[in-house]
């Protein structure tokens, strides 16, 4: 195996715990230092195809088939004794985190959007984020706790962030369409897919466990219509057959990172030809170098969020926070 093979692989593990996991989840960080000092893990890593190797995946594969939670070394001594299954769950298995936190840093622009709104989420695993109308919310400035409630009163799903004052959403949008598209869409209603989904969230994160569960309660009472292909070729379809006198919103959460650099040039490009569409992209600062380079900030990890390619704030990946980059105006 070559050995620059072993150095990627290692370093996108060291980065995912500097970066991701490093205060976030104890556990997580741990086992991805152990491996990526790991040359016999490395080199099992090394044998499935690129997108197969993230620390994300392989994590919730090995949970998934049962591999003891907790220090690494036991891990460790199981990964090498099941290869062969954890191998085969994650080439047939993706990272489909359906984090339905994330509404919480969308719906300070989507609030600020004059409406009705047709919703279009590319990449919608089970379509958990496309209700930011059906949750509460509970915003907190460090001076002041806001709560925002639906019109027929207080969720059962409650979305916490941190957040500036001035970015505090006033109200909750009107959304008269929602749809969305993914290789994989996952049907909530399935026992062994609400399984997998709260496999995905990392090992400490009881809170959003119960999370996932009141959210998938909300979309199991009103599936969402979710479609099967691919996000640069279907999405101009979905945008074409929304409904007249509705904005459209095209958005997306940690999706595009997953594609390769000429696809996501590609789906930049895609999204910025597309007339009268509203495109909310809220990715890691590597995905689209164009928007990073506005940002001008240390973004330390946390996404971009993005209005029509204008950075606009620095998101928790959860959710969990939402800051105002400095002079940041939404113009959309």
């Amino acid at each position: 195996m070559p050995d620059a093979d072993l150095d990627r692989i290692a370093a996108g593990y060291r980065r995912f715990a500097d970066l991701e996991a490093r205060g976030t989840s104890a556990i997580y960080e741990e086992w991805a230092r152990a491996i990526a000092d790991d040359p016999e893990i490395l080199a099992l890593l090394a044998e499935l195809p690129r997108r197969k190797q993230q620390p994300h995946l392989i994590f919730a594969c090995a949970r998934l088939l049962g591999a003891p939670v907790g220090p690494f070394a036991p891990v460790r001594d199981w990964m090498i004794a099941h290869w062969p299954e954890l191998c085969a769950e994650a080439l047939a298995r993706a990272t489909q985190t359906n984090e339905a936190g994330r509404c919480a840093v969308l719906l300070p622009v989507l609030s600020r959007l004059n409406g009705p709104l047709a919703l279009i989420e590319a990449g919608a695993s089970a379509g958990l984020t496309l209700y930011p109308d059906r949750y509460s919310y509970r915003y907190d400035t460090g001076a002041h706790i806001r709560e925002l409630h639906p019109a027929d009163g207080p969720s059962s799903a409650i979305l916490e962030c941190t957040i500036d004052e001035p970015s505090v959403p006033e109200r909750l949008p009107e959304i008269v369409w929602r749809a969305g598209i993914d290789l994989n869409p996952l049907d909530i209603t399935d026992p062994t897919t609400l399984m997998w989904l709260e496999t995905l969230i990392w090992p400490e994160h009881d809170h959003r466990r119960r999370r996932l569960d009141a959210a998938a309660a909300i979309a199991a009472a009103d599936p969402p219509h979710l479609e099967q292909g691919d996000i640069l070729e279907s999405v101009p379809d979905l945008v074409a057959r929304a409904p007249r006198g509705a904005r459209v919103v095209v958005y997306h959460s940690s999706v595009v990172m997953y594609l390769d650099a000429e696809r996501r040039a590609a789906f930049a490009e895609l999204m910025r030809s597309l007339e009268d569409v509203t495109w909310v992209s809220n990715e890691g600062s590597d995905v689209f170098p164009e928007i990073t380079t506005k940002a001008r900030v240390d973004v330390g990890g946390r996404n971009i969020l993005a209005v029509n390619g204008e950075p606009l704030a620095l998101a928790g990946t959860h959710g969990q926070s939402y800051e105002a980059l400095p002079g940041a105006v939404l113009r959309a």
